[in-house]
């Protein structure tokens, strides 16, 4: 019999807090937050939270302050970068043992292409293997692309295995808010509010020419395609390669002298240009991020006149790029960001 195709989307359960449970077992049980130094009276914001954390409202990116007002009884911890990329090569080593092929997305997902008539009998048998040789849990979603598969995990949440395909894709996603698809944030699915079109039915009813005519020629057709359930049917095995590397810093006080955020992004830069260098590969865009008090977010960059991991080029940049930024403001956190061209 002819084996049909599959992708299989893994994704950690709560994975930066289970390596923190890992690490130390008598937290098991108990609500766990990561982020920052791992004080919750600094200012930085929640990396991961573990399920009974979240049983309070505590989420990736909220204010530790706010997290700890949320969840007084919660442990918090430091991020620990090195920890988790150990932990997410384990669990990747694991799954190149599968005849499947492996496209990692990051330190807590993957997706996963593979030849067989049973893909939930494969998928339990990859949870079971990550288990015994990690000790850590992952969901597992199955569909005919990857857009599907990606979806499908929601729904297997935690430790579990959903399957999404034509067959029930509007059934499980039809009355669902356009924002719960793969690809279209907040700010998008307002726009398309507006247009009248609120649910993933009604957006996979609508005319992709019309649409783009309203939100962009490419934008517009793709988004009907996501409700469609339409996606990349292939994936790929290639290594996975961080797209870009970035540092932040989040004061806990702001700054209100201009001189000081440039001698701040001045040391960013310098940072990350160390990182660029170690990633031996050149930049090609650098990006600063400013947070303004209270809590406004903004983000301008720059394409590199070529391609460089010169240390001096790097900084350079990123104060020209800090530049058009207002100076009025007080600033509470800052990024610099280089990006690698595309492969």
């Amino acid at each position: 019999m002819f084996s049909a195709r599959w992708v299989l989307h893994l994704d950690l359960d709560q994975f930066i807090a289970a390596v923190e449970v890992l690490r130390h077992p008598e937290l098991a049980g108990r609500p766990v937050v990561v982020g920052g130094s791992g004080d919750p009276t600094e200012r930085a914001v929640v990396a991961t939270a573990s399920y009974e954390a979240r049983e309070f409202g505590v989420h990736s990116g909220m204010p530790l302050r706010l997290a700890a007002r949320r969840c007084p009884d919660a442990v918090f911890l430091p991020s620990d970068r090195d920890a988790y990329e150990d932990a997410s090569a384990q669990v990747m080593a694991v799954l190149r043992e599968f005849v499947v092929v492996v496209e990692v997305l990051g330190w807590d997902e993957a997706f996963l292409g593979a030849e067989t008539d049973d893909p939930e009998t494969l998928a339990r048998d990859i949870q079971r293997a990550v288990r015994e040789r990690t000790r850590l849990s992952c969901s597992v979603g199955i569909g005919d692309n990857t857009l599907r598969a990606k979806m499908a995990t929601e729904f297997g949440k935690p430790a579990g295995v959903f399957r999404l395909t034509p067959a029930n894709w509007f059934a499980v996603m039809g009355e669902r808010p356009t924002d719960a698809l793969w690809g279209i944030g907040r700010k998008t699915a307002r726009k398309l509010a507006d247009l009248g079109l609120s649910t993933v039915a009604q957006l996979a009813e609508a005319s992709p020419r019309r649409l783009g005519e309203q939100l962009g020629p490419a934008m517009g057709p793709w988004y009907v395609q996501l409700a469609r359930g339409i996606g990349r049917e292939e994936v790929v095995g290639s290594p996975y390669v961080p797209r870009s590397r970035s540092r932040e810093t989040t004061f806990q006080c702001n700054l209100d002298d201009w001189a000081q955020v440039r001698a701040a992004v001045a040391t960013l830069a310098r940072r990350v240009s160390a990182d660029v260098t170690d990633e031996g590969r050149p930049a090609v865009r650098v990006a600063v991020k400013v947070r303004f008090a209270p809590f406004v977010t903004q983000t301008r960059s720059t394409t590199l006149a070529s391609a460089t991991s010169d240390p001096g080029e790097i900084e350079t940049a990123a104060l020209e790029v800090v530049e058009r930024f207002e100076h009025d403001r007080p600033v509470r956190l800052l990024g610099v960001r280089a990006e690698f061209a595309s492969s």
